[in-house]
């Protein structure tokens, strides 16, 4: 048996996925050249094709965001079933009812709220309107997924607290770059399972573009009048930052955390003074460190809406993700670098499961909190808040 079989195969063991049926259905291998004489081969983890477990109805209250199309993929392939739809915006209706004909309009959000079939809501409202929403859908016995940043005050985080404590409601957040990225995913299992040894620090680079070309991400046809308004959208650190404070949380497993610093500017947008388009942060947990950095300055060059990127090291090696794109290498996404003490290795993670849907599907069932953890979750939206809260915003000289 080659040394490189053995590599793989102490690869997988250790990586926790040997046997692993559940988790991925088989593994194909994927001979990747790269320069300075490193010829990997690059474990693909396939896609499993179990039908769903369960089946629960539920409604869309609130399409302000386009992220709600994504959303609506994983509460399906959980084993959703679509009934209602309530939206403000008739434009984003029209296209959202040729897309789903067989869900109910409605015309206002109290009759999604009384449906007593209906088991769990989700919105894309305009973000500061997403949590007050979310404390009436818990009063009325629903859980709730929300997109992000799920919560944009302290006073809406309080309230979202007291009622998932009165109701016993779940409160679930959207963190897409981490629930809905396959190669995050799969960073995830490694670091669980020990890939790179403890884990001391995160970095996140999370450029985003204003104006993008296609997708479900939002902003295709233009921003709509609140994106630019702080209080409606939430500010740069709160908006966009959520994501990778949560994954500051998940992959550190910090369950205290606090902002040692922060930041916002507006560098390109005079016509909208109080819009932030750069922000970053430096973060402290009780089990490890943490960077951000967010803007909205992807060039149209990249070919797609942005270069996200997620570094973690460890004591042991370290994982680099490239979220959407190998920047001047290929277009495809999901990308991940894994470098520990015997080797460099690359992984396709493009046909690796996205197990969020199944899970919190599963969650609203038997009233568990597998999928996202509960105070996690609201950690994540704390910090960004308080970020956002006391960031400085510089002015740079012209």
């Amino acid at each position: 048996m080659s040394d490189r079989s053995n590599g793989r195969r102490d690869f997988l063991r250790n990586a926790g996925l040997m046997g692993s049926a559940a988790m991925i259905g088989g593994l194909s291998p994927n001979t990747l050249a790269r320069e300075g004489g490193i010829v990997e081969d690059a474990i693909v983890p396939q896609q499993s094709e179990e039908p769903p477990e369960y089946h629960i109805k539920f409604a869309v209250c609130g399409i302000s965001h386009d992220h709600i199309y994504g959303m609506i993929a994983a509460v399906q392939r959980g084993g959703g079933e679509l009934v209602s739809i309530w939206g403000q915006e008739p434009d984003k209706l029209a296209v959202f009812t040729k897309r789903f004909p067989n869900a109910k309009v409605v015309k206002t959000q109290e009759e999604i709220l009384e449906d007593p079939s209906i088991q769990l809501v989700l919105s894309s409202q305009i973000a500061n309107e997403r949590a007050p929403l979310g404390v009436k859908v818990m009063k009325h016995g629903k859980d709730y997924l929300s997109d992000k940043p799920g919560i944009t005050t302290l006073e809406q985080l309080t309230e979202v607290r007291k009622t998932i404590a009165s109701t016993k409601r779940i409160y679930a957040i959207m963190y897409s770059e981490r629930l809905e990225v396959k190669a995050a995913v799969y960073a995830g299992k490694l670091v669980q399972d020990g890939a790179i040894g403890k884990v001391i620090q995160t970095i996140n680079i999370a450029p985003h573009q204003i104006f993008q070309r296609r997708g479900d991400a939002g902003g295709s046809g233009g921003r709509p009048d609140w994106f630019w308004v702080p209080e409606q959208y939430g500010g740069i650190l709160c908006d966009i930052g959520s994501h990778q404070v949560d994954q500051f949380l998940f992959y550190t497993g910090s369950k205290r955390a606090e902002v040692v610093e922060s930041q916002v500017a507006n560098v390109r947008h005079p016509d909208h003074p109080r819009f932030q388009d750069f922000g970053d942060m430096v973060l402290r947990g009780d089990r490890g460190f943490g960077y951000v950095r967010l803007d909205w300055f992807t060039p149209d060059g990249l070919g797609t809406w942005g270069d996200g990127r997620l570094f973690i090291l460890g004591t042991d090696g370290y994982i680099e993700v490239r979220k959407y794109t190998d920047v001047a290498v290929k277009k495809q996404g999901n990308n991940l670098f894994l470098v520990d003490s015997k080797e460099a290795r690359y992984i396709d993670c493009n046909q690796m499961p996205l197990p969020f849907g199944a899970e919190f599907v599963a969650d609203i069932m038997n009233r568990t909190h597998t999928a996202q953890d509960q105070e996690q979750c609201l950690l994540a939206a704390e910090l960004v808040i308080k970020a956002q809260k006391n960031a400085k915003f510089v002015t740079l000289e012209a």
